[in-house]
């Protein structure tokens, strides 16, 4: 299984574009802690790739991976599709930006594909462009992601009912985000992947305790990061995300697993933003990574 980190930032990128705050200004003094909306891309047996989560940065992203670029024929591309984790605009606008496909296979579960075409029109709105092809996201189990039964196999793990806001009023599902499953019959290997987390269930632990790769949300660093920086009246947790640090947190039970643990989906506010900041030796002794822009993970 091959997996290539197009981003690893929160929603508005580091920088953001109308965001001062220190991680910001520091990202726009040093071009090399500039980070893109987070999304991987994910190698399917016969080569081609899946985007999981089609960003507001997708066309660079694609651009600045040699894997992913169009050819040898003029409109020949190795991209196959998207997987969505959930709803959100930071996850989802990048599909728009993909209209020059003839057709757009996108997988999702039933709530996310919902709210996109019912709420945003998404359909509508790129029907003159493109054909979306809509495959559902398993819940639990897993399924082919490419064409081949013997191929690699995604699944969707339930771990948020939390809707975007464009959509607060849809019905409640508890798969509105979920985190990815990716298994490889061939090696083995597993990778799970959960941008945004809510909630750490039960079947959320089993599936991180049998993974060999394991990246989650690093949102925020502790749980008053958003109302100690003054971007939310909110704290972490309140806006469905589990902090760093803290008696919710996610570090110490990354900590626990035997899979390579790293943390993606990081705020413009988070400490991790800076190279040099101690919180990255707190992880360092607990044998948890930050993931970067870039990054390729070989299972």
């Amino acid at each position: 299984m091959l997996l290539l980190v197009l981003g690893t930032a929160a929603g508005g990128g580091i920088p953001q574009w109308n965001c001062a705050c220190s991680g910001c200004s520091g990202a726009r003094a040093h071009p090399r802690r500039r980070r893109r909306h987070a999304s991987l891309a994910v190698r399917t047996d016969d080569g081609r790739w899946y985007i999981v989560n089609a960003t507001p940065d997708i066309g660079d992203q694609i651009d600045g991976r040699p894997e992913l670029h169009p050819g040898p024929g003029p409109r020949q591309t190795p991209v196959a599709g998207v997987v969505l984790t959930d709803a959100e605009l930071d996850h989802t606008l990048g599909l728009a930006r993909l209209r020059e496909a003839d057709t757009l296979q996108v997988i999702a579960t039933d709530a996310v594909r919902r709210a996109l075409l019912d709420r945003l029109r998404l359909g509508d709105v790129l029907a003159p462009y493109t054909s979306l092809t809509w495959r559902d996201l398993p819940r639990r189990g897993t399924g082919p992601l490419g064409g081949g039964a013997s191929g690699l196999q995604v699944g969707g793990i339930p771990v948020s009912g939390k809707r975007p806001r464009y959509a607060a009023d849809a019905p409640d599902d508890d798969a509105w985000v979920v985190a990815l499953r990716l298994y490889d019959p061939s090696s083995g290997a597993t990778a799970l992947y959960a941008p945004a987390l809510a909630a750490w269930p039960d079947h959320f632990q089993q599936a991180a305790a049998e993974a060999d790769c394991v990246l989650v949300d690093g949102t925020f660093w502790d749980d008053e990061e958003p109302r100690r920086t003054g971007i939310s009246t909110r704290t972490a947790t309140g806006m469905g995300h589990l902090p760093i640090e803290g008696p919710d947190g996610t570090a110490e039970r990354l900590a626990s697993l035997s899979a390579r643990c790293l943390y993606t989906h990081l705020n413009n506010t988070n400490p991790l933003v800076d190279p040099a900041a101690s919180e990255h030796k707190r992880l360092a002794r607990l044998g948890v990574e930050v993931a970067y822009d870039g990054m390729v993970i070989e299972l």
